[in-house]
């Protein structure tokens, strides 16, 4: 069983954008009340700055929950691919040198080794439990989202765009593999998915690896 990782949740941030941070701590933390104050972003503007920064969408637009991987553009499956590769490696310089290639996001702080930053976040795998966590979002179901625009992105785990009171038994089933059951009770406070998600583009750019909000 993972360790539960930190959900600290800016309810506005996630709500407009179902955005994403990442951890501070092993899994949960206590969620923030919405800030009721704070004005809702225009979402044309929210999606043009959010823009390759690990944020999707609003997760009221649901997308169709994909699970056939031969959808998947070539280039984003080879990235898959190589990721999933990396991953069971179990080596966590095999994953940060993919990382070379594109910069995805992996942590909304000014972090700069993404090596140290899993270590720090995990210390009882030194870093490796992150790596289970990525072959898990990666074989779960995906959706596509924005498509037709700049900002069309694939990204996984499908829960991003789903409303989790709307989960079905089923579907609960393949989200417990992710999270914790004391992490779904904190997102049930929102509504949406707030774990771990990864994107990457059509031409196969890994976008961002990030958690939490």
């Amino acid at each position: 069983m993972l360790l539960r990782i930190g959900l600290r949740l800016l309810l506005p941030a996630l709500v407009a954008s179902a955005s994403v941070v990442a951890p501070t701590n092993l899994r949960s933390e206590t969620v923030k009340p919405p800030d009721a104050a704070a004005p809702a972003p225009d979402e044309a503007a929210q999606r043009s700055a959010d823009k390759g920064k690990g944020h999707l969408a609003p997760a009221s637009a649901v997308a169709e929950i994909i699970t056939d991987l031969s959808r998947l553009p070539a280039p984003v499956a080879r990235t898959r691919e190589r990721l999933l590769a990396a991953a069971r490696s179990g080596d966590l310089q095999q994953l940060a040198a993919l990382m070379n290639e594109s910069s995805p996001i992996f942590s909304f702080t000014d972090d700069k080794d993404p090596v140290a930053f899993w270590k720090a976040n995990y210390p009882d795998s030194d870093g490796v439990e992150v790596l289970s966590i990525l072959t898990m979002i990666l074989e779960a179901g995906y959706v596509r989202v924005d498509e037709g625009t700049p900002q069309e992105m694939y990204v996984w785990p499908y829960f991003v765009r789903m409303s989790l009171s709307a989960l079905t038994p089923q579907q609960k089933v393949e989200l417990f593999r992710i999270v914790t059951g004391a992490d779904y009770k904190d997102m049930m406070k929102l509504g949406v998915y707030a774990f771990y998600r990864l994107g990457i583009g059509p031409d196969g750019t890994w976008h961002f690896f990030v958690t939490g909000d």
